[in-house]
């Protein structure tokens, strides 16, 4: 339990660390795929928590198509808001007992509401529009939504056509008839196939409140196996998104080695005797095998294996023909997005 506890911690405080968050605050473009999944593997091993690749494709696939999901049922764009709302309040249950974490937390909770709140719903459209053209190629199965019924077998989600309808509207079922003075003349009602009902209340977009959305709450608290298949439309597409595929962690590790032997790095270590775990999402290690052996092949990562010693004659050779290598010309800026915020966490 303690291990859960800090591995918790450690990726909420790299999560929320102040100049992360205003990184991601700044006016700029949508990150690409490659830089998305890149920020999330380092926040996933932001502690002494190691995944294999597989447990890592599968965690990242759960996300994606969980948030893809919400944001498609969103009501009304505005409930985007409301959404993240609700994944802010889980991450504060899992660190109430931290209260220098969450006052991070909570200072993000105020940037969200003094940025967003005042953003008309023609905004909020846009921003929702934007999201779900990013993830319209995704057609992961998830077996959570598969049993719900929530989602086909060709990956795409199912629409419902009963429930609440979006707060300040009216439960369809009645036309009414204005003339040209604006004077209602005349109406009709009309049978629906759907059981539409008024929402009793609007969720609170304050830092404390009730959300009433139920969206962006956790929906893998009830216990069941979950796997994720990769449809076959999903398989054809990954050919033509080679943007989403990253560098193996562990090659950034032996990169980060090799700087290390040139002077220009210092990786920290896990702190006293932790020496780090490993975390496996699959039942089995034969369901692990399975996973990384029909994963595409487009979608898989190949590991440059690197030799080198630490000797000090070897690493001052290496000092003083770096030194020489040292170019006065200043470097030209970094055209590539995610760039600048990658390079912002490999410092924290």
């Amino acid at each position: 339990m303690y291990l859960v506890f800090t591995v918790m911690n450690d990726i909420i405080t790299t999560m929320f660390n102040k100049k992360f968050m205003e990184e991601l605050f700044k006016p700029q473009e949508l990150y690409s795929k490659k830089a998305l999944r890149t920020v999330y593997d380092r926040l996933a091993h932001a502690s002494i928590m190691r995944l294999n690749q597989a447990s890592m494709d599968k965690l990242y696939d759960l996300m994606t198509m969980a948030f893809k999901y919400q944001v498609l049922l969103c009501p009304r764009p505005k409930d985007i808001l409301l959404v993240t709302f609700n994944h802010l309040d889980a991450i504060k249950d899992f660190i109430r007992d931290s209260p220098g974490i969450l006052n991070q937390v909570d200072e993000t909770f105020r940037q969200l509401i003094e940025t967003y709140s005042c953003l008309s719903a023609g905004e909020f459209q846009l921003i929702r529009q934007t999201l779900l053209i990013f993830f319209q190629d995704m057609h992961i199965r998830v077996s959570i939504f598969l049993k719900d019924k929530v989602q086909n077998s060709n990956g795409r989600f199912v629409l419902p056509i009963s429930g609440p309808v979006p707060w300040g509207t009216e439960v369809p079922g009645l036309i009414r008839i204005f003339n040209h003075n604006g004077d209602e003349v005349k109406r009709t009602e009309f049978t629906t196939d759907g059981n539409y009902v008024t929402p009793q209340r609007e969720g609170s977009f304050d830092l404390y409140g009730d959300r009433v959305l139920k969206l962006g709450t956790n929906m893998y608290s009830v216990s069941r196996p979950v796997e994720t298949h990769m449809s076959g439309s999903s398989k054809n597409l990954a050919s033509h998104a080679k943007e989403n595929i990253v560098p193996n962690p562990l090659a950034k590790e032996e990169l980060n080695f090799l700087a290390r032997l040139l002077g220009g790095l210092e990786i920290k270590e896990p702190r006293g005797s932790e020496t780090g775990f490993r975390l496996n999402l699959f039942t089995t290690d034969e369901e692990e095998e399975h996973a990384a052996l029909t994963r595409p092949e487009e979608l898989s990562y190949k590991v440059i294996n690197i030799e080198a010693t630490q000797e000090p004659g070897r690493r001052a050779e290496l000092s003083r023909i770096l030194g020489e290598l040292e170019v006065a010309d200043p470097r030209p800026a970094s055209s590539g997005k995610g760039e600048d915020l990658l390079a912002l966490m490999d410092e924290l």
